[in-house]
């Protein structure tokens, strides 16, 4: 089998690369199962300060794989997706997101859960959940605090787009840059956190996301079994066969 994600240390940094074209780095069963085991291994590794996460790609995350929710179904992965949030912000050690291209659906779910979260300008995202009979139920975990509460409504509602400066304004990203510049702020964030005592890092860490990891504990398996009930649903499912069926015939 084909590895989904790739883990690679140097200088005390691990950088996770997403790198599944086949389906733009859709969140399968698979992908999430090598993201969660590669996230633990970094955390675990005293060579290792800072995390990065990255795709390989020209998209950085298209969301829920919606082939394997129309055939096996959620329960997993619904799962998976609030196990994978926690994974970093419970993480020891700082993780940065690194954000090219697009995003969509749960893949923000990533970005959010990220300490540090920073994007090329030509970044897109959407919330498309709503349009396919979902709710970005799991995702919500990390996304709703981050953006206030009418950037929530209308993002959440609507499933508009919004580009790279955009996601700055309503605080679901760190910082946009050019996309020239992308790797020169990534690099530059990194050095600053190398310079981060270890214990700092880590105590500093578990004083910002105290009362989050609180929340996904508390209703992290109940928004999974919403979740995983809403993709089960009929018109869901009839939903996401016809974007599979148009996106087949495009």
């Amino acid at each position: 089998m084909t590895e989904l994600v790739q883990l690679a240390v140097d200088g005390g940094v691990a950088t996770i690369t997403l790198d599944s074209p086949h389906n733009k780095n859709a969140l399968s069963q698979q992908l999430t199962g090598e993201l969660l085991a590669h996230l633990e291994t970094a955390g675990a590794d005293d060579a290792v300060r800072v995390i990065v996460v990255r795709s390989a790609l020209d998209v950085f995350c298209s969301g829920a794989d919606l082939s394997e929710a129309t055939t096996v179904g959620m329960g997993v992965g619904a799962q998976r997706m609030v196990d994978v949030q926690r994974a970093i912000v419970a993480n020891p050690k700082p993780v940065v997101a690194r954000v090219a291209g697009a995003v969509r659906a749960g893949g923000i779910g990533i970005v959010a859960a990220a300490d540090i979260s920073v994007a090329g300008e030509s970044a897109t995202f959407a919330l498309t959940e709503v349009r396919l009979g979902l709710a970005a139920a799991t995702i919500s975990l990390t996304v709703l605090p981050r953006l206030t509460d009418r950037a929530a409504a209308y993002t959440f509602l609507t499933g508009n787009g919004f580009d790279a400066l955009e996601a700055s304004r309503l605080g679901l990203l760190t910082l946009t840059v050019p996309d020239p510049d992308l790797d020169e702020a990534v690099a530059t964030v990194l050095t600053s956190l190398l310079k981060g005592a270890p214990q700092g890092l880590r105590e500093t860490k578990k004083l910002l996301n105290r009362t989050l990891l609180a929340d996904i504990d508390a209703r992290g398996k109940d928004l999974a079994d919403l979740s995983a009930s809403l993709f089960a649903s009929p018109a869901a499912q009839e939903a996401m066969l016809t974007f599979l069926n148009r996106r087949k015939q495009n």
